[in-house]
């Protein structure tokens, strides 16, 4: 530690930190517009002019280390005159469209100028124009605005690992622009928006929709993909209109995708208002609650508990699952499971499902394997995590069955899943993880779907023992799912019991005419493209009229994330509300009560008749899920493997379409536009 003295005041600071970091350890504000703390030092604007003793003029505080026992002045006449001269060369060639600027009230360059900055101009000369960049169908450029402080430069080539954005000619005539003009193909381009600290760049589905003094900012977590990623959604008017992220440092930290940013719009578009039954002219009519659940009641009176099945899909909440889970098994009915996509493995504990390091655990991994998943686009945020401890030339990853076009250098291992039953292979993964103080191994649910997935699951889980991936205090285990619901429904445990079905066999079982009654709980992405379904009648319960609306005989609108308090635990197993933000489209209403309901129609005696019991009736029966934002560890429970062999299979799980993996991101806008932007090549760039 070194102590230095800010505006006469004694503070110790590390002994790698810089004058701004003394500054606001001491309590001093310090004002910036290239800086930023998840970047790399730029020193581009000098708005952080500070006088320290002895140094010939005002220093860049960002930039400057600090010593032993310096004098840092940041209050002096010498500073405010410096701040005042840079804001005025920032301010040269800026155009006055603050009043049409959506960056208009939250705004960097504007509230510095007003505090350090002039009164008046004294700028007499034509200001420059600069041509507008097409960054594609997200973000919105306006360059005039531009003051180079490349932050969206350094974002890109620093955490997203595309390096499509630089600078290009010199002096006044230089200009941000992208390498090549196909827009800005990273999933995590929206951060730019933020991070700009002008209105050169600003979101094209937001623009001129609301001004920020106008929105109102609600907490609520993401559910397009398995992180739970924290998010602030501001409300106009009864309308989402913008998605931004929330610090969280155990998760997110202070980005989101491009998915979870700008999927919204798909929240008011296809959306099921009220219930449809199937007529006798095989045409779905509108209906109402009491006709819709006593048909279902009827359905499931008509048919044998081995004829009946239920699946949940990628978006459904944990109360849903619980009290279907709950009714069903009461009615003798256990052809249940969450795993929609076929992911199949043997369950002796949550270790065997969840991502046992966190999420946080990969700041400080040196070795990593990763297997049979596509980490870029199945866990952007988290993918980004990754990249950020490999730059620190600390982290060493092969991988097997897996995408070649990841954000970070890796040793492939080939696509062959066979590999992983090979002896001598196997030995070459131990020597691998040799001397690794925290080893990794990321686990694909994509990869544990395929025909051999209980297999690879057993041989990765013995691998792990094998190579001390689990040791005191850590466990580099991980199972990667790219589904919001996946760890919540293992956690209740909507799988099949007492001789029940799996996704797989209930699939055979709808083959051979001997399932009857199938509900589908926003199960749109359980694939039915080669069954023949005319003798199954299907229960939808969903928010989109989606994949598997029009097949259904009855159809029972259910609320969207954004319309309900509901439980969702995220891949390591944190437990996290999203927040009631809009009202119900219709009569929808949330999907665990339609199985309440039916529980009535039975006679059963449920011990729950609204959410806070329900949720106390979850945590007695779960405490591990009990403590909101809080992770509870199990126990490893170890295995051994005896030789187990694998038939080949290629493949190297990639995602072809990133941006419509749900019903809401399917009906969203947005995406159908990155879509038709960004993935118009051939699937074989992902194939190499």
């Amino acid at each position: 530690m070194k102590k230095v003295y800010v505006n006469d005041k004694v503070v110790s600071v590390p002994d790698t930190a810089t004058v701004m970091q003394a500054c606001e350890l001491a309590g001093e504000e310090i004002p910036r517009v290239c800086y930023h703390e998840s970047l790399s030092i730029a020193g581009n604007c000098r708005m952080c002019l500070v006088e320290v003793e002895n140094a010939a003029k005002p220093v860049a505080s960002c930039a400057f280390p600090v010593a032993e026992g310096m004098k840092i002045n940041t209050k002096s006449d010498k500073v405010k005159k410096a701040r005042k001269g840079v804001m005025e060369f920032l301010l040269i060639n800026h155009p006055l469209d603050c009043p049409i600027c959506d960056q208009g009230g939250e705004c960097d360059l504007q509230d510095q100028s007003l505090y350090y900055g002039k009164s008046y101009s004294r700028f007499e000369e034509n200001k420059r124009a600069v041509e507008d960049k097409d960054f594609g169908p997200l973000v919105k450029t306006v360059m005039t605005r531009c003051i180079h402080c490349t932050r969206c430069v350094r974002f890109l080539d620093e955490v997203a690992g595309t390096h499509e954005l630089g600078a290009i000619n010199r002096g006044e005539q230089m200009e941000i622009a992208s390498v090549v003009e196909e827009g800005i193909t990273s999933e995590l381009s929206g951060n730019i928006i933020d991070l700009c600290p002008v209105g050169a760049l600003t979101s094209k589905p937001y623009a001129f929709k609301a001004r920020s003094w106008e929105l109102i900012h609600h907490d609520t977590i993401d559910i397009t993909d398995g992180l739970g990623s924290n998010l602030i959604l501001d409300e106009f008017q009864g309308e989402i209109k913008r998605v931004l992220p929330r610090f969280n440092e155990d998760i997110n930290q202070e980005w989101i995708s491009d998915k979870s940013r700008f999927s919204y719009d798909g929240l008011d578009v296809q959306r099921l208002d009220k219930p449809f039954i199937r007529d006798d002219k095989n045409k779905l009519i509108p209906s109402d609650w009491k006709t819709s659940l006593n048909n279902v009641t009827g359905l499931l009176k008509k048919y044998k508990s081995d004829e009946i099945a239920a699946i949940s899909g990628s978006l459904t909440d944990v109360e849903t699952m619980f009290v279907a889970k709950e009714l069903f098994n009461s009615l003798g009915i256990y052809n249940l499971d969450c795993r929609f996509n076929g992911s199949n493995f043997k369950i002796n504990n949550r270790t065997d499902w969840l991502f046992n390091s966190k999420i946080i655990g990969t700041d400080k991994i040196d070795k990593l394997f990763i297997i049979g998943c596509d980490p870029k686009r199945e866990a952007t945020v988290l993918n980004a995590r990754i990249r950020k401890r490999w730059l620190s030339g600390d982290l060493e990853i092969i991988t097997l069955c897996t995408p070649n076009d990841l954000t970070y250098e890796t040793t492939s291992l080939g696509d062959d899943v066979s590999l992983l039953s090979d002896p001598s292979f196997l030995t070459d993964i131990k020597s691998f993880f040799n001397g690794a103080k925290y080893p990794m191994i990321i686990l694909g649910d994509s990869i544990l779907s395929t025909v051999e997935g209980e297999k690879i699951h057993s041989i990765v889980k013995s691998l792990s023992d094998n190579c001390e991936i689990i040791r005191d205090g850590w466990n580099g285990f991980c199972v990667l799912s790219a589904y919001a619901s996946r760890s919540g429904g293992l956690e209740i445990g909507f799988l099949p019991s007492k001789g029940g079905l799996n996704v797989k066999q209930i699939k055979k079982k709808i083959s051979e005419k001997k399932i009857k009654l199938l509900f589908l709980i926003e199960a749109d992405d359980f694939d039915l493209s080669d069954l023949d379904i005319k003798s199954t009648k299907i229960i939808y319960l969903g928010h989109h009229g989606d994949k598997h609306a029009t097949k259904a005989e009855i159809i029972l609108p259910i609320t969207a994330f954004t319309e309900k308090k509901a439980l969702y635990v995220n891949i390591e197993g944190r437990p996290q509300f999203t927040k009631k933000i809009i009202q119900n489209k219709g009569i929808a209403v949330d999907s665990w009560k339609i199985f309440r309901a039916l529980a009535d129609n039975f006679n059963l005696k449920f011990s729950y008749n609204n959410h806070e019991q329900l949720l106390n009736k979850i945590y007695k029966l779960h405490p591990e899920i009990s403590f909101i934002n809080q992770i509870i560890s199990s126990e490893w429970k170890s295995f051994k493997s005896s030789s187990i062999k694998l038939k080949t299979l290629k493949s190297n799980f990639a995602v072809v379409n990133y941006y419509q993996t749900c019903p809401v991101t399917r009906a969203s806008n947005n995406m159908a536009n990155c879509r038709k932007r960004f993935l118009k090549k051939d699937e074989s760039k992902f194939n190499g």
